[in-house]
């Protein structure tokens, strides 16, 4: 058994690692299209020198991307529980990037509630309801829903997050329901199965249905391999190929992986045939980074 002081400074090594690896896909990202935006998922000690949160921001990390997205800030599927350690990094990154907050609600009466404490904060909220855990039900409006252009993550007043396709029979029903709504910036997946989104499909997505412009973002685990994913191979297993580190708990078809490794990276961000450059491709604007909390969960358990 490793002790705690141990694995703790492994762990902290692997953050160091995780920024690098963060503002790398960045500089490939930004280096085919320079308003390719870049949006890591939670890990927000990252957003600080050596993982440390009463260091001073990272600045390298900081200038690397565009905004931070974190789930469960103020509700975590009960009642109104701030996590006050989240937050204050939170509210000392919020100075210089946009922060998106997806909170889980216990009781959907609270909706309203979340997105103001979110408000009051300075945050953007995107509440799910109780029975949306999975990311899979568009709300009925956007609030502060608007017909502006939205050219930047700073200038978004709302988003959606919707990275299931599952309560949808076709891929055009699925489409077809972003398409019939006013969110500023749509998080979403971008395969539908094994089938990558086409540009022209991904262009007929950001136009609101108000007439607005807004960006269109697509979903990358960058910190665990998806066993349904393009790049997974029929004889892999956990560590075979070594990198496949640790299973992932809860989630039987993700495994946690050293993502520093070279043939990792190399499915991620470098290359024509690469993640990144897929979603280059297809036209999204730019990229959801989640499971960067590897750094962490490699050593300890989730």
């Amino acid at each position: 058994m490793l002790s705690s002081c141990f694995k703790e400074r492994r762990s902290n090594k692997a953050g160091r690692k995780m920024q690098d690896f963060i503002v790398e896909i960045s500089d490939y990202a930004k280096g085919i299209d320079p308003d390719f935006a870049i949006i890591p998922q939670n890990g927000e000690e990252l957003l600080f020198s050596k993982i440390d949160s009463e260091a001073a921001l990272d600045e390298r990390l900081i200038n690397a991307i565009d905004a931070i997205s974190i789930e469960e800030v103020f509700y975590n599927g009960g009642n109104y529980s701030p996590d006050d350690y989240r937050l204050q990094m939170l509210l000392k990154a919020k100075a210089r990037i946009p922060v998106l907050v997806a909170d889980y609600l216990g009781n959907d009466t609270d909706y309203n509630q979340a997105i103001q404490y979110n408000a009051d904060a300075g945050f953007l909220a995107f509440p799910r309801i109780s029975s949306n855990y999975d990311y899979l039900q568009i709300p009925a409006t956007a609030f502060n829903e608007n017909n502006n252009d939205i050219e930047k993550l700073s200038d978004a007043r709302n988003y959606l997050y919707l990275i299931s396709d599952g309560g949808y029979s076709t891929k055009q029903d699925y489409l077809t329901a972003i398409q019939q709504t006013n969110f500023d910036v749509v998080i979403m997946d971008a395969f539908y199965g094994d089938e990558l989104y086409t540009s022209a499909e991904i262009n007929a997505l950001k136009t609101k249905l108000n007439g607005g412009k807004r960006m269109i973002i697509a979903y990358m685990s960058i910190g665990s391999a998806e066993k349904y994913r393009y790049y997974w191979q029929d004889d892999w297993k956990l560590h075979k190929p070594r990198w496949l580190k640790k299973a992932y708990d809860g989630y039987e078809e993700e495994v946690w992986v050293k993502f520093w490794k070279k043939e990792w990276k190399e499915i991620i961000y470098g290359n024509d045939d690469s993640y990144t450059k897929k979603l280059i491709n297809a036209g999204f604007d730019g990229a959801y980074l989640d499971n960067v909390e590897a750094f962490y969960n490699l050593y300890f358990d989730e």
